[in-house]
C-alpha cells in the first residue's frame, strides 16, 4: 500500500462505496426483517420465529465473511456480481415464500432457511470485498471505522422504517422488491465507478439492466403477485386486504359469506359468527342484572360490541384494540360496517388503539363487564394476555359485582390450553365459571367467566338472538368426558407455558 495513498483524504469514488455500505446494510437488514416477519405470520410463535431466522442469517453473514478469503483478483467484478445475486435473491424473498405457502406449503420452512443461508452468506460477502477495495487508497483502521458507522447506520434506518412506513404502506412483496431493486443500483454505481477495472464491461451492464428489469417488473406487479399467492391460500376471492405493523387483514367473500383472516388465521365467518358473539357475549352480559360500563379487550372488528349494545341501560362501551387499522376498516367500510351493524359508529362506543396490558396497568376506572376477545395464543405477544399478571389487572378494573369473559380455544382440541387458562384466573382468587358453544367454523369453543360473586343463570336474555335462549343456556355449562378438567400449571409471565401448550396441541391437528 502507498503510504501517502493511506493519509490522503477520501476520494470522492471511497465516498460513494460508504455510501453503497448504507445501502447494502440497510437491504440486508430488511430481508432478514422480511423473512422473520413472514416467519411470524405464517408459522405463529414471532419470539421462536424471528430467534430462528436472525441466528441463522448470522450463521450464514459469518459464512459468506470467511467465504471472501477467497476472493483474491478482481474484487470489484466479484463485488457486482454479488450485489446482483442478493438483489435477485432477497428482493423475490417475500414474493417467492408467499407462493410457496400458498402452493406447496409442506416446502414452506425448508425454502424460507435455504433463501435465509442464501442471502446471508451473499450479504456475509460485501461487506469484507468493500473493505479490501477501500483499503487501497484508506488507512486501515480508518476503513473498519468508516464502514461499520455507515453500516449501522443503515441497519438503524431500516429497523425504523420497516415496520412503521415500509410494511404498513408498501407491503412486504413490494418492500422486498423495492429494496432488492436498490441492491441492484449499487451494483450499477460499482460498474461506473470501476468502469475501467472490468473485464467484459458489455456483459456485466446487460446482466445489470437484466436484473433491474426484473425487479422493476415485480415491484410494478407486486400487488398482483400478493393477490395471486392469497387468492390460491385462502380459496374465496379476496375482498379487502390490508397490511398493518401488527398484522396482516385480509377479508374474503365467497359461497358462505365473509371471513376475517388476520395473518392466515380465521377470525370468524360471517354465516356462523352470531354463534360465536353471542355464547362470548350474553351469558356475562345478562347474568349481571343491569350492565352499564362495559369494555371489550380485543375484538376490533366490532361483533362483540355489535352484541353488547342490545342492551338499552348500556351507557358506554370501551373498545381497546391494539391496531388502529381493524377498528378503522369496521368503522368505515361499508361490507364490514353491516357485518357489525354500525356498532363501532354508535355514540356509546369509545375506542382506544392501545395495548390491552398497558392499559389495564394506566387506567383506573372499573366496568361491570369486561369483554376479553383477543386471538388465541399463538405467541408470547398474545400469550402474555393469557397470564395471571394479566388477569390480576383485569381483575382490578372489574367493579366488585362485575363479570369478565374470556375466550379461551377449543376445550375439545386443545383441551390442556383451555384449562389451563381456566386455573390461570383462579390463580389470582377470581370465580371461574367455564363453559363451551359449537361454532361449525371452529368446532366446540371455550369461553370463561371471571368474577368475584359467583355466577348464576340469567332469567331472561335479550331479544332477537339467534343462538341462545334461556333453555339451552345451561347446556353450555355442562363439559362431556372427553372435555373434562385435566390437572395444568399456572400461565405465568416468567414461563408461558400456555403459548407451547397450545402450540403442541393444535399442532397434533394441523
Amino acid at each position: 500500500m502507498n503510504p501517502s495513498a493511506a493519509t490522503a483524504a477520501p476520494r470522492p469514488i471511497d465516498i460513494a462505496l460508504l455510501t453503497s455500505v448504507f445501502i447494502i446494510a440497510a437491504c440486508g437488514l430488511l430481508y432478514e426483517l422480511a423473512a422473520g416477519a413472514l416467519a411470524s405470520y405464517l408459522l405463529g410463535d414471532s419470539v421462536l420465529q424471528f430467534s430462528t431466522v436472525i441466528g441463522t442469517y448470522l450463521f450464514a453473514m459469518g459464512v459468506g465473511s470467511w467465504l471472501s478469503r477467497y476472493f483474491d483478483r478482481q474484487l470489484p467484478a466479484h463485488f457486482l456480481r454479488i450485489e446482483l445475486l442478493v438483489a435477485l435473491v432477497g428482493g423475490a424473498l417475500p414474493a417467492v415464500l408467499f407462493l410457496a405457502n400458498a402452493y406447496v406449503p409442506s416446502a414452506f420452512r425448508v425454502l424460507l432457511y435455504g433463501m435465509v443461508l442464501l442471502v446471508g452468506t451473499l450479504v456475509g460477502l460485501e461487506i469484507p470485498l468493500v473493505m479490501r477495495i477501500l483499503k487501497r487508497n484508506i488507512r486501515f483502521k480508518e476503513v473498519v471505522s468508516q464502514v461499520l458507522t455507515f453500516d449501522y447506520l443503515g441497519a438503524l434506518a431500516v429497523s425504523m422504517a420497516f415496520p412503521l412506513l415500509l410494511v404498513p404502506h408498501l407491503g412486504l412483496v413490494r418492500t422486498g422488491l423495492l429494496f432488492g431493486f436498490m441492491n441492484a443500483a449499487v451494483a450499477v454505481w460499482a460498474l461506473w465507478l470501476f468502469r475501467h477495472e472490468l473485464r467484459r464491461l458489455r456483459a456485466h451492464a446487460l446482466a445489470c439492466v437484466a436484473v433491474m428489469l426484473v425487479l422493476l417488473a415485480g415491484v410494478w406487479g407486486a400487488e398482483h403477485i400478493t393477490r395471486f399467492a392469497e387468492d390460491k391460500f385462502y380459496q374465496d376471492s379476496i375482498v379487502i386486504s390490508s397490511a398493518s405493523p401488527y398484522q396482516r387483514i385480509v377479508v374474503t367473500s365467497g359461497r358462505a359469506g365473509h371471513r376475517l383472516y388476520l395473518n392466515g388465521n380465521l377470525q370468524f365467518a360471517e354465516h356462523d359468527e352470531y354463534r360465536y358473539h353471542e355464547a362470548l357475549v350474553h351469558p356475562a352480559m345478562a347474568a349481571h342484572g343491569n350492565p352499564k360500563r362495559v369494555a371489550v379487550l380485543g375484538g376490533g372488528d366490532g361483533m362483540a360490541v355489535r352484541e353488547i349494545l342490545k342492551y338499552p341501560g348500556v351507557e358506554s362501551v370501551t373498545l381497546v384494540e391494539l391496531d388502529p387499522a381493524m377498528t378503522r376498516l369496521f368503522s368505515e367500510n361499508p361490507i364490514l360496517r353491516r357485518l357489525n351493524g354500525d356498532a363501532l359508529t354508535n355514540p356509546k362506543v369509545r375506542i382506544v388503539n392501545t395495548d390491552a396490558f398497558q392499559w389495564l396497568q394506566e387506567g383506573r376506572d372499573t366496568f361491570d363487564v369486561i369483554v376479553v376477545d383477543f386471538p388465541d395464543p399463538t405467541n408470547f405477544a398474545i400469550g402474555k394476555l393469557y397470564t395471571s399478571s394479566f388477569y390480576a389487572l383485569l381483575d382490578q378494573r372489574l367493579a366488585a359485582s362485575g363479570y369478565a369473559v374470556v375466550q379461551t380455544t377449543s376445550p375439545l382440541v386443545a383441551r390442556k390450553s383451555f384449562w389451563t387458562v381456566v386455573n390461570t384466573i383462579e390463580s389470582v382468587g377470581l370465580t371461574a365459571r367455564p363453559y363451551h358453544a359449537h361454532v361449525p367454523s371452529f368446532g366446540e369453543w371455550g369461553f370463561v367467566i371471571a368474577s368475584r360473586r359467583p355466577w348464576r343463570l340469567p332469567d331472561a336474555l335479550p331479544p332477537g338472538l339467534r343462538f341462545l335462549d334461556a333453555a339451552s343456556l345451561p347446556l353450555l355449562f355442562d363439559f362431556p368426558r372427553d372435555m373434562a378438567r385435566v390437572d395444568t400449571e399456572v400461565n405465568r409471565l416468567s414461563n408461558q407455558v400456555l403459548v407451547h401448550t397450545y402450540e403442541r396441541e393444535w399442532g397434533v391437528v394441523h
